[in-house]
């Protein structure tokens, strides 16, 4: 009786215990929206089409091929930093979180996150395998602190469908796009009086990123050296002005939708109420799977290209980028391993995200045939070169954004005057930024 009792209790605990069988958990947090529904069993990746069917895609595919890993998966609302910071404060971080390049030097500098380069090492992965613009967006202090995963950029949307009815393509079929204010404003009167619809589809409710992002750029395209110190931002400048009473002029003068925020803009865009939407790379995959599809607004009717350059300066385009960060917290040697793989697997896998429209973070990526042949990609490989990001030591620059959002947003809707609005968004943010 003592030996079957004795035994009982072995099986039990090689059963039970902290057994070899057990298996290895990864917490991931992520934006990029849930979509379970329609892929949460899917593992064939070259099937999901978009960014949360590829990465939910991607992360089952990964636990699939790794039987002795689960990967935990949380959905934060874009862009889930208010979630993760009270995580952080509480010790309950997860293991991986994405994060965009623009927001590491916050979480960097208060040592809030750790530099992946063992980590990375130790799966053989090297950093300049990825692009100068991917790996510069996770480097601090000569130390990567993320794996990058794309750049993305906001871009020119166009349905070709309307453009034709406009009178606004070339012979060859490609559209007539402006290369200034006046050509645009032209245009876009041109679009409204031959279609009766908005020459612009943008985003101008509820929403501080896109008025950031577009003056960001029209910013660059004038060579202004705004954020020379990068603890202090100009504003009140001849080049921010022009570019901020060129948003307010498009309002103005009817060119643009009005009112819609992220979703609704998205959908009108789709459902054929304007000609180009202003939108970033991660819609180029929707996009183009509804071109391929016969009885819709955009049914054989849709390309893309950057931001046209409307000023000249130089030919550039605000860009950031996705990449993946370790919280800084304690985790086992079997979990630092399991994120290398994944870490490994999602670098080997950075085509299937590029179908998505972000450009690639591997630089491998730009030579696959499969990459070539993917829809307007050359229209867009430009941005390789002339994106820009603003520079890696500027902090809280999602504030940043929001300032400059809601400032910039007054101007464009008439509450503020132009100069009112970027003297108030300069003094907000060197406020902010003198009390790091």
């Amino acid at each position: 009786m003592r030996r079957l009792l004795f035994s009982s209790v072995a099986i039990a605990a090689l059963a039970f215990g902290p057994a070899a069988h057990a298996n290895t958990m990864i917490e991931l947090q992520r934006f990029f929206g849930a979509c379970d529904a329609d892929y949460g069993k899917v593992t064939d990746v070259s099937a999901a089409v978009g960014e949360c069917g590829i990465i939910t895609a991607l992360i089952n595919k990964f636990e699939a091929d790794n039987p002795g890993i689960d990967v935990n998966v949380t959905t934060v609302e874009w862009p889930g930093y208010d979630q993760l910071n009270a995580q952080l404060a509480s010790g309950a971080a997860p293991d991986v979180v994405s994060m965009h390049y623009s927001a590491i030097s916050d979480y960097q500098t208060r040592g809030l996150i750790e530099p992946i380069d063992p980590v990375l090492a130790a799966q053989g992965i090297l950093p300049d395998s990825f692009t100068d613009a991917a790996r510069n967006g996770v480097t601090k202090e000569e130390q990567m602190f993320g794996l990058p995963f794309d750049n993305w950029t906001m871009l020119f949307h166009v349905n070709l469908n309307l453009m034709k009815q406009a009178g606004l393509v070339n012979a060859d079929g490609t559209p007539i796009l402006p290369t200034s204010v006046e050509e645009l404003v032209t245009q876009g009167k041109q679009f409204k009086e031959k279609t009766g619809k908005p020459y612009l589809v943008q985003i101008l409710a509820n929403e501080t990123a896109t008025y950031a992002r577009i003056l960001y750029t029209l910013l660059q395209q004038q060579n202004a050296d705004f954020f020379a110190d990068p603890l202090k931002i100009t504003l009140n400048t001849p080049e921010a002005k022009t570019a901020v009473e060129t948003m307010k002029r498009i309002k103005d003068e009817g060119l643009t939708t009005v009112g819609l925020d992220y979703p609704a803009a998205v959908s009108a865009f789709a459902n054929g109420d304007g000609g180009i939407a202003v939108n970033g790379t991660w819609l180029i995959g929707d996009y183009v799977a509804q071109s391929e599809k016969s009885g819709t607004a955009l049914s054989g009717g849709y390309t893309v290209y950057p931001v046209p350059q409307l000023f000249p300066g130089r030919d550039s385009t605000y860009s950031d980028g996705h990449s993946w960060v370790m919280p800084r917290k304690d985790r086992s040697p079997e979990q630092v391993e399991a994120i290398g793989k994944l870490f490994k697997f999602l670098a080997e896998n950075d085509f299937q995200w590029a179908r998505t429209g972000h450009l690639p973070a591997v630089k491998a990526v730009f030579d696959m045939e499969q990459f070539k042949s993917l829809p307007h990609r050359s229209n867009i490989a430009e941005i390789a070169q002339t994106g820009q990001s603003l520079p890696a030591a500027v902090q809280r620059q999602f504030a940043i954004q929001d300032i400059i959002g809601e400032e910039v947003g007054a101007a464009v809707n008439g509450d503020k005057s132009v100069e009112e609005a970027l003297g108030s968004a300069e003094s907000r943010i060197n406020d902010l930024l003198a009390n790091l």
